[in-house]
């Protein structure tokens, strides 16, 4: 008999029907047959068997439309369609021992085989449709010899294993099918996920670029205010202290015009330094000097406008450093500096330069007045900034001298220090590491 393309795999069957719809291939066939039947049984005279036949292939016929036509959600239930399946072969059977042509209806057996009965069962329902298919074409062979049963034997291996052969390829197939459903389900779940994850990531990507921004901006204003104080700050406090000075001089116009002067030089001054940190270009002093050498002409030219001797020392082996660490012990000088000069009433200063092994430390000292440094942690830093660098307490409590120090330091992993007692002066050390400095050369 023919054999039937397999329909699907899964739990209840193989393969898919391709062609013929499973549901109208038997009926189609069992009406053949029965048209066939009623011919052959009406000629042959055989009234009362017709009718048995005309019976079961009604009986088949009622099964089929009640167990599988009708009820499809019966399709997907096991144990239903093992019933289903056995009573269809039963009834088969009996016709095909009654009359050998039903054989032909075999092919429904098989369609029903690879549709409704799941791995493992599947190879025994078509082993028994083929067994069924070989009854049929044997039923002309002698079974009561040796020989004949051998024969029989052999037409029902024929058509069995090939039969099972092709529901196991079709079960190997219908698997590759499935590992391969799975695993482009599993590729189209993990492009789900590299979607959700690139969304998710841009999303981060646009805050950290938003976060970026915003300490830019932050940043920025920082450096701003930093050289906005070490520039227009000083510079006007400068200013007004020599106006002050031109002013309380008297009648002496040699004085006069000594502090006048001063004031004219500090603006100039200031109005440069405030372009260069606009541009945020290094300080003029370490255009054209190394850090040592600006440090000294600072100190030399503060020296010349507050009448306060100041020495520069610098010990170790000068070597290069980075920009940012120059400008950074320049302005820490300058402020110190700033601050002995508002605050201290010291009478000498000294600044020193050291290149450590491994860091560079800078050290301003003054023989002022002091303060206590307990009134540091007591909000004098956050009041008066300048006021740890080198004065008094409780001056300029708008300051934003020591601030800007530490951020200055800070910033480049380095570290600021503060030292002073009443009446015997203050200190400041700004300290960088040496890899930082080194990094420059």
């Amino acid at each position: 008999m023919s054999s039937p393309v397999p329909r699907r795999s899964g739990s209840a069957a193989a393969v898919p029907v391709a062609v013929v719809p499973v549901t109208a291939v038997p009926y189609v066939l069992l009406a053949i047959l029965a048209v066939v039947t009623v011919v052959e049984k009406r000629s042959a005279g055989e009234s009362g068997s017709l009718l048995v036949d005309l019976a079961l292939c009604a009986l088949a016929a009622a099964w089929m439309a009640w167990c599988h036509t009708l009820h499809p959600a019966w399709r997907e239930r096991v144990p239903v369609m093992a019933v289903f399946f056995t009573v269809l072969i039963g009834i088969t059977a009996v016709l095909v021992v009654r009359d050998p042509w039903f054989g032909f209806f075999t092919p429904a057996g098989y369609l029903y085989a690879f549709r409704v009965l799941p791995w493992p069962w599947q190879p025994a329902g078509v082993a028994a449709v083929a067994m069924t298919a070989g009854t049929a074409q044997a039923y002309a062979l002698d079974k009561s010899t040796l020989w004949g049963v051998a024969a029989y034997v052999a037409v029902m291996a024929a058509n069995a294993i090939p039969m099972c052969g092709f529901a196991w390829f079709a079960r190997r197939g219908a698997r590759q099918n499935d590992e391969r459903e799975r695993a482009l389900e599993e590729v189209r779940e993990a492009n789900r996920r590299l979607a959700a994850t690139l969304a998710e990531n841009g999303a981060l990507h646009e805050q950290l670029l938003a976060q970026a921004r915003e300490a830019g901006v932050h940043d920025e204003r920082q450096r701003m205010a930093r050289e906005i104080h070490d520039t227009l700050a000083q510079g006007l406090t400068g200013i007004i202290t020599q106006l002050h000075a031109a002013e309380h001089s008297g009648d002496d116009p040699v004085e006069r015009h000594r502090h006048v002067t001063a004031a004219t030089r500090l603006a100039k001054e200031s109005l440069s330094e405030a372009r260069r940190s606009v541009h945020a270009l290094r300080p003029e002093p370490l255009q054209t000097a190394r850090l040592s050498e600006a440090l000294g002409g600072v100190a030399g030219r503060w020296s010349a406008l507050h009448e306060i001797p100041a020495q520069v020392t610098t010990t170790g082996t000068p070597r290069p450093m980075l920009p940012e660490a120059e400008v950074a012990l320049l302005r820490a000088a300058q402020e110190a500096l700033a601050n002995v000069a508002r605050h201290a009433r010291a009478t000498r200063v000294g600044v020193t330069l050291s290149y450590l092994e491994h860091e560079v430390a800078l050290d301003v000292r003054d023989d002022g007045k002091g303060f206590d440094p307990s009134r540091l942690g007591a909000g004098v830093v956050g009041a008066a900034g300048v006021v740890g660098a080198a004065g008094a307490p409780g001056v300029d409590r708008g300051g934003f001298g020591l601030v800007a120090m530490r951020q200055r330091i800070e910033s480049l992993s380095g570290t600021l220090q503060v030292e002073s007692e009443p009446g015997a002066g203050t200190g400041i050390s700004a300290r960088l590491p040496a890899e930082q400095a080194e990094a420059g050369a």
